[in-house]
């Protein structure tokens, strides 16, 4: 496969959509003061975004008309957040989920 002008053009450009809109907002805010109501709900974003994420990974709405719940997956779980509640490191407990995912895809 050969690449071509416009290939790198394309890639740059996909970049630059990629990157700018993560970008602009620091741009705009680094010198303004935001009221504390604002940075308080700032602060629930994250965990927002990451429950929405596990909440979908544990939920198994392929079988039909039926939510249950994706068993591998909440067998890793819960041994993963009760490591997450005790070690407070991203680290282990990202090793410690890849491990327990592995060893329970082995085992079923």
């Amino acid at each position: 496969m050969t690449t071509t002008a416009t290939m790198v053009w394309l890639i740059i450009g996909c970049a630059l959509v990629t990157w700018l809109p993560r970008i602009i907002p620091f741009i705009f805010v680094r010198n303004v003061k935001l009221p504390e109501v604002v940075l308080k709900w700032l602060s629930f974003i994250p965990i927002c975004i990451l429950s929405a994420l596990v909440i979908e990974n544990l939920l198994d709405t392929e079988s039909g008309k039926i939510v249950t719940l994706n068993w591998p997956v909440f067998i890793t779980f819960v041994p993963t957040l009760v490591i997450a509640l005790v070690t407070k490191s991203l680290s282990i407990t990202v090793v410690a989920g890849v491990i327990i995912m592995a060893a329970v895809r082995f085992f079923m």
